[in-house]
């Protein structure tokens, strides 16, 4: 432990004695230092133990005492030492009182103890913390270490550190998601930090926040440790803190990761600040999840590649060979039925994007496939299972397995963004969402290796009924087995639709007839001309004169189905209600 006052009056060689504050003497002693200077305040940083021999004060002035000591004690000194017997024989009564007033440690120094004996007897204190600490740390990061190769990886690791800093320890993964926690209770204290962990991955990495403590000290700087600010002591040894409340204990997050977008974040939770020997374990800790969760940039490139090219095997066709080329990196993917995923981000997250990176740097802004690449890798990673994820153009292409984490992923992030939007109207009529929120994402059916090209066609479709209704999911399921009426919605069809009848809706403006709800009904009974009167509540010969002059209008035959066919759907489409 560091040096305290008392660890120096108990120092036998120094043989100090207790005038005043015996009830302070386990404070920590930072440095000691000597000043004859009427005023030493102005080089005073806190912690010291100040050592005189009082030849530039009046020791015996009772006020200038006063003075004196309260300015100490506001500077932030933790002791005075008097040297007797070189300008006093005796400590003087008023400066007794004075420290007595004040609460400030006052020893006696004998005139045989010199202040450098003091010093050194300080120093070597210092050092020896010190020491201890470095070797403390350097034990603990070999403990980590041993833990992170280990079979259990990042479980075993957080288990260890929150030994070393007799507190909790949780890892978050790069979609702000829980991964794991020791001891196993932290786990209910750690799912309540969702809120934090959220906004410091929205600062550029690496960053730090710290949350509870005393007022002040949740302040978190970018780039740097958080401060050492005193926090309440709470009860050490691991005990169970997870039903208090939750600023009870000290929690210091952590970013991971060597880009500018945080790969997951480290929380720990102790009872007081952490100290020297944890500092190190911390840092170590750090530094390992690093290693374990942001891949070397080569590495990642020569997946992303490999990734590429089992992809184009299997869209020309070549299962065989992209399984060959797949080996033990995407082999099991292949084993089993898969969903092929293709998503982009809308027109104007693009632009915005585009935008913004002609003024910053691009990694700052937010990137829609970016974010659904991460929740996907993060899923997977969680379950073990394999995910293919291909960077294409302005694309993200996946394959991912059928009924896995990552298709529940990708789901459940995409009813997250719709929940945010508020709506499901197209994007040109809802109101400003975030750029990451600019998501259109079409999944195929399931799939195997060999019918890879038709999954890719059917993701494409999906995708594009996605982007004309506004939504963010679509699955092929959805638009094969629903009716195609939806479909009719589209701008550019009903635009075809009004073009298509607007001569017919011209006519009945006028009050001459009803060509329009007489060819619905001729239509809908397949030019059956007494069940459409029927309906229509006028005699065939009528019917048949409508009809003559609808061809009459539109110049077109109703004996030609192709006519028939777009009549009717020009029919449809105008009363089919817009998805905006």
């Amino acid at each position: 432990m560091p040096p305290t006052l008392a660890s120096l009056v108990h120092h036998s060689a120094l043989k100090l004695t207790v005038l005043a504050g015996e009830d302070k003497l386990a404070t920590p002693v930072r440095w000691a230092h000597v000043s004859e200077l009427a005023d030493p305040v102005p080089w005073m940083e806190g912690g010291e133990l100040l050592l005189i021999t009082a030849m530039k004060i009046d020791a015996e002035n009772p006020a200038a005492m006063r003075r004196y000591v309260k300015r100490l004690v506001g500077a932030g000194v933790v002791g005075l030492g008097f040297a007797v017997g070189v300008n006093y024989e005796q400590v003087p009564r008023p400066l007794i009182e004075a420290a007595e007033g004040e609460g400030l440690p006052l020893l006696a120094v004998p005139r045989r103890t010199p202040f450098l004996a003091i010093s050194k007897a300080v120093s070597a204190a210092i050092a020896a913390e010190t020491y201890r600490a470095v070797t403390a740390g350097f034990e603990a990061q070999r403990e980590l270490t041993r833990a992170a190769l280990g079979a259990d990886g990042p479980a075993a690791l957080l288990a260890r550190l929150a030994a070393h800093l007799d507190g909790w320890a949780a890892l978050y993964d790069a979609s702000g998601a829980l991964v794991a926690a020791a001891p196993d209770w932290a786990a209910r204290r750690a799912a309540r930090l969702s809120g934090d962990v959220e906004r410091l991955r929205e600062r550029p990495a690496p960053a730090s926040a710290v949350v509870g403590g005393e007022p002040g000290e949740a302040d978190g700087g970018s780039g740097g440790g958080a401060d050492d600010g005193a926090g309440p002591v709470a009860d050490g040894g691991g005990t169970d803190r997870s039903d208090r409340p939750d600023g009870s204990d000290r929690v210091e997050l952590q970013s991971l990761g060597t880009g500018r977008r945080a790969r997951g974040v480290l929380a720990v939770g102790t009872g007081a600040p952490l100290g020297t020997a944890e500092r190190y374990a911390l840092h170590s800790a750090i530094a390992l999840l690093t290693l374990s969760t942001e891949r070397s940039r080569a590495l990642q490139e020569a997946e992303q590649r490999l990734g590429a090219a089992v992809l184009r095997m299997l869209l020309a066709g070549e299962p065989d060979h992209a399984r060959a080329v797949a080996g033990g990196l995407y082999g099991e993917l292949l084993d089993a039925p898969f969903r092929m995923l293709v998503a982009e981000a809308a027109a104007g997250a693009a632009a915005e994007s585009t935008d913004a990176a002609e003024h910053a740097d691009a990694e700052t802004v937010p990137d829609p496939l970016g974010v659904l690449a991460d929740v996907l890798e993060a899923a997977a990673a969680r379950t073990g299972e394999s995910v293919l994820a291909v960077p294409d153009g302005g694309r993200l292409i996946v394959l991912a397995p059928d009924g896995g984490a990552a298709v529940a992923a990708c789901a459940g992030h995409a009813r997250a963004i719709e929940a945010r939007r508020g709506t499901k109207a197209r994007p040109r009529e809802r109101t400003a969402a975030a750029p990451d929120d600019d998501l259109v994402v079409g999944l195929s059916a399931p799939a195997g290796p060999i019918a890879a090209a038709g999954a890719f066609r059917q993701a494409e479709q999906a995708l594009s009924v996605a982007r004309r209704r506004g939504r963010v999911l679509v699955e092929h399921e959805e638009v094969a087995a629903g009716s195609v009426l939806p479909l009719l919605a589209d701008d550019a069809v009903r635009a075809f639709a009004d073009g298509m009848l607007r001569a017919l809706h011209d006519h009945d403006a006028t009050g001459r007839g009803d060509l329009v709800a007489s060819l619905r009904a001729w239509l809908s009974r397949h030019g059956q001309w007494d069940a459409a009167a029927a309906d229509l509540g006028v005699h065939r010969h009528t019917l048949r004169y409508r009809m003559r002059r609808v061809e009459e209008i539109l110049g077109r035959s109703l004996d030609d189905p192709d006519v028939r066919m777009e009549l009717w759907l020009a029919l449809k489409a105008t009363s089919v209600p817009s998805t905006g």
